[in-house]
């Protein structure tokens, strides 16, 4: 049996692209889709407009863990065997390798279920003694046992979840505690509020997580899952937090040959990469087509480190912030995407930081939140 995994990069061993791509062709059936690109929904960034959709709809809140997101397809191999699949953005399959997980049924350890999908982030937990931990943090159900779950609202999807796979999973592991040192990670329910309970998942929630965080999801109840983007899912950030998923490129200068360089026979113009370069944002505009957005600001004191990493630099998706200066500044590379965000993400994201809402303003609204949320469920009684 194998031990938990070590990095939630690399959370098992990655399907080769001609096996992956019949598992793209399983979900999608299974989901009733003709595409076969990553199915998960992604969320707007939040702005000062919805705090009036909060007012109007009911949604749920939960903390915004930074880990990497991942779908999780349990379903058999052609032997029937009890088989997983995380799914990550670049819709690549990581092989949860045989004898770890286990998801049984009701009433039953022995059997285990299948065609089902779930969405959730994969992070580590840090022990405080060193150690760290694996957690799967689930938030939503695509699919369960075969059936397509998309269509039906969100406490339905979540419901079939507790009561059918979590309740089942967490029985096991208390049943056989010595299966635990097995697992490759451990799954775990998002803690979701009512929307007026931000309070409670800044005071309570997030300050004892054992993982880091980057802001809150809210997540329309009544709505269907919607792969894709979805204004029914909002992301909020501090204005400051806000990050977008650009394309770089990087621009180095042509130098003149110097008199060292001209002692050692070179003898016309060169790039010079050891030199800071000019770093070009480019967004994406779809169908593979990047455009010019924005210049990066980089210190030659990050340039340095960033050469020491030994690895390729150029062409990769990197996360960005805006400074107190207006600058783009480099914040981690993003690996786990295939694509730079979308025009219309970007703009969304901006939108978000010039038409910001703060933490005291998101807590001062509960209370209208709350009252509203209150009036609707009188008249539905």
């Amino acid at each position: 049996m194998n031990c938990p995994i070590q990095s939630i990069d690399e959370p098992g061993l990655k399907v080769p692209n001609d096996v992956a791509i019949g598992l793209r062709q399983q979900v999608a059936g299974l989901l009733h889709r003709n595409s076969i690109n990553f199915p998960g929904a992604q969320p707007v960034s939040f702005t000062r407009k919805h705090l009036d959709v909060l007012t109007r709809e009911d949604y749920y809140v939960c903390e915004k863990s930074d880990g990497i997101r991942y779908l999780l397809y349990l379903t058999a191999d052609e032997n029937n065997q009890e088989t997983h699949y995380l799914i990550d953005r670049r819709n690549e399959y990581w092989y949860v390798q045989a004898g770890s997980l286990h998801f049984p049924l009701p009433g039953n350890h022995q059997a285990f279920h299948k065609g089902t999908v779930l969405d959730g982030e994969l992070v580590m937990d840090s022990l405080g003694d060193g150690r760290f931990e694996p957690q799967y943090l689930v938030f939503d159900c695509l699919a369960f046992n075969g059936q397509s779950m998309m269509s039906r609202e969100l406490q339905k999807r979540l419901g079939y979840f507790h009561e059918q796979i979590f309740k089942p999973y967490k029985k096991l592991l208390d049943d056989y505690p010595q299966e635990k040192q097995y697992q490759p990670f451990f799954i775990n329910l998002k803690d979701m509020q009512m929307a007026y309970g931000i309070r409670l998942i800044f005071e309570e929630v997030i300050k004892h997580l054992k993982h880091e965080n980057d802001g809150l999801i809210f997540t329309a109840l009544h709505s269907e899952y919607k792969p894709g983007t979805d204004p029914h899912i909002l992301k909020w950030k501090d204005a400051d937090e806000n990050t977008v998923d650009f394309v770089w490129k990087l621009k180095f200068p042509m130098v003149e040959p110097d008199e060292q360089d001209r002692a050692e026979g070179i003898t016309t113009p060169y790039i010079d990469y050891e030199t800071t370069p000019q770093v070009d944002l480019l967004a994406n505009h779809g169908s593979g087509n990047y455009h010019f957005y924005d210049t990066l600001h980089l210190e030659d004191s990050e340039w340095e480190i960033l050469k020491g990493l030994g690895d390729p630099l150029d062409d990769r998706v990197v996360e960005v912030y805006m400074d107190n200066q207006k600058r783009w500044r480099f914040y981690r590379f993003r690996d786990d995407k295939p694509d730079g965000n979308h025009i219309s993400v970007v703009s969304s994201v901006i939108d978000s930081i010039r038409d910001g809402v703060t933490r005291d303003e998101l807590e001062n609204h509960s209370k209208v939140i709350r009252d509203n949320w209150k009036a609707r469920e009188k008249v539905r009684k």
